[in-house]
């Protein structure tokens, strides 16, 4: 008897310290850290996931919103956390595969993180000003053509996805959309509201207040499907342009720090893929305008890499150099 015992505590002591930590995670809170402000779109997805992650992990998720520098210093703190599963981060399209190109402190960033899920995607929408006179995709277009350099379109700044979203418009349709960068979303907002600019690539959550009160007239989205908020707008995939499409859906997940133990990863990758599948949490996604994934999970490191190369890409073409 005594003989057993002693060889099951070996035994016990012999398994991956790893293994051993995953059997009783989590046992506590885990930190979700968003690397933005409260209120935004990211922020707005972080907490309907955290809400529906505490029922599949069996514990409270506690959203942390550590904004500046364009979500590096948010995305900073994930890469420095213990690799211990009790901090995570949200991940998005500009804090993966743009910033790293925009910033210098970001360069190394994404090689500090463990991708874990892509988890929710969210239409963007392109709106004018109605005193431009065009509320079709159509006419937006033949309006440009026809008068190359007098419209202009606002983005939160030089190098963001709003910028690159125009640069590609304008290459991809052959127009000359004069881009006028602001320091941040709420400015460029103010301005496309009050007609000092007259169109603005937006995600659907912020720009749907603004749609519905007509002060700003939507004439495309990029989407998988026309959004149900959005029915008599096209998208860019049906209408040929799969390039435009692609890059203006923006995608939320969550990363971990480099380090974090596989079977962690996978507990957590399960939960949170099963919290975005939850009815509640679809129905108050689909509020927001967006929709859970259906990725294979497997292939959201191959994902980021793609995105990185292209919004690379991209920023080269336009000169944007990292601050």
């Amino acid at each position: 008897m005594a003989v057993a015992a002693l060889t099951g505590a070996v035994l016990a002591l012999s398994l991956p310290l790893a293994a051993r930590a995953a059997d009783i995670y989590p046992s506590k809170p885990i930190k979700l850290v968003v690397p933005f402000a409260a209120g935004g779109s990211t922020d707005i997805v972080a907490r309907i996931i955290a809400e529906g992650m505490r029922s599949t992990m069996g514990q409270a998720i506690v959203v942390d919103n550590k904004a500046g520098a364009g979500g590096v210093i948010g995305t900073e703190a994930v890469a420095q956390a213990a690799p211990d599963g009790y901090t995570i981060g949200m991940a998005t399209v500009s804090t993966m595969t743009i910033n790293p190109f925009l910033f210098t402190r970001a360069a190394g960033l994404p090689a500090k993180l463990t991708p874990v899920a892509n988890l929710v995607n969210m239409p963007a929408v392109y709106m004018v000003h109605p005193k431009l006179g065009v509320n079709t995709f159509e006419a937006f277009v033949a309006k440009a053509k026809a008068e190359p350099g007098k419209i202009s379109g606002a983005v939160p700044g030089l190098g963001t996805l709003g910028h690159l979203l125009l640069a590609s418009f304008n290459d991809t349709l052959k127009t000359d959309i004069q881009i006028v960068p602001y320091r941040g979303s709420g400015p460029a907002l103010n301005d496309a509201l009050a007609g000092m600019v007259q169109l603005m690539p937006d995600q659907l959550p912020s720009a749907m207040p603004h749609i519905k009160s007509g002060k700003l007239i939507p004439f495309v989205q990029a989407s998988e499907a026309r959004s149900p908020e959005l029915p008599n707008v096209p998208t860019f995939k049906e209408l040929g342009y799969d390039n435009l499409n692609q890059l203006g859906i923006s995608w939320f997940g969550i990363v971990a720090p480099k380090g974090t133990p596989a079977p962690i990863v996978q507990r957590l990758q399960e939960a949170a893929v099963k919290a975005a599948h939850l009815p509640e949490v679809q129905k108050r996604l689909k509020t927001v305008g967006a929709s859970p994934s259906n990725m294979d999970q497997s292939q959201f490191p191959a994902q980021i890499a793609q995105e990185s190369q292209r919004n690379k890409a991209l920023l080269d073409r336009l000169g944007v150099k990292p601050e």
